[in-house]
């Protein structure tokens, strides 16, 4: 075999060892779902601080999970599955909702993108909103969505809870609004980095391959309840 096969061949064999341990299977099924910080990880499986420490480090070197700092509280840190990586799994609990409302700080970009990504994938409806809307959908998001040929609806920014029903499935796509609603809202994380702070043409396109990405994995595993069928 070529030296090329043999690194592709290593690279994937590392993985599945990543793989080989219920414990860490346990924690990237919790990461296919959503973004998390290690001691949210360590309180959702009960295990504790040295072997959660001893886990993560082993999919960190397989290149399975990253980390990534929180661009709100800069001390806190987030772990994710690495794209593609482990795109032959998907999430292996069904969510049933009536609709999927994202969430951001302003719901001028992020949120707005995702909701309309969630449209070409999904039949449960989509909607957006944020915990300090701005005035108005960024322009280089409407660019963006230009540029990748997704209809993005007119929408005015709206504050969540002017948005948010029972049913809802939330998922946050940003860590201000994450960390700014705490536990008593039920939510999903997705650290996915701001393209409004620098506001350049590429930092909008690096968020809509990264909501695209993470919205065609979980979309399929998620099904209205069948009474709003």
């Amino acid at each position: 075999m070529n030296n090329e096969l043999n690194e592709s061949l290593g690279r994937r064999a590392a993985v599945h060892a990543a793989l080989a341990d219920p414990a860490r299977l346990a924690i990237v099924d919790s990461l296919l779902v959503g973004d998390a910080s290690p001691s949210e990880l360590q309180a959702l499986l009960s295990m504790p601080s040295n072997l959660m420490a001893h886990h993560l480090g082993v999919l960190e070197r397989a290149g399975v999970i990253r980390r990534s700092r929180s661009e709100g509280d800069r001390r806190r840190v987030y772990l994710s599955v690495v794209p593609a990586v482990l795109d032959a799994l998907a999430p292996v609990v069904a969510r049933h909702a009536a609709r999927v409302v994202f969430v951001c700080t302003e719901n001028s970009a992020r949120s707005q993108l995702a909701a309309a990504l969630w449209r070409r994938h999904s039949r449960v409806p989509s909607a957006s909103a944020g915990t300090h809307p701005a005035p108005r959908v960024h322009q280089g998001a409407v660019a963006a969505a230009r540029r990748h040929k997704l209809p993005l609806r007119a929408m005015i920014p709206r504050q969540l809870d002017d948005v948010l029903q029972a049913d809802d499935l939330v998922i946050v796509v940003c860590d201000n609004a994450y960390e700014e609603l705490g536990a008593d809202v039920r939510r999903l994380h997705w650290s996915v980095a701001d393209p409004a702070r620098s506001g350049a043409e590429d930092a909008f396109d690096e968020a809509m391959a990264d909501l695209t990405h993470r919205i065609s994995r979980f979309a399929p595993a998620v099904h209205q309840p069948k009474e709003a069928s």
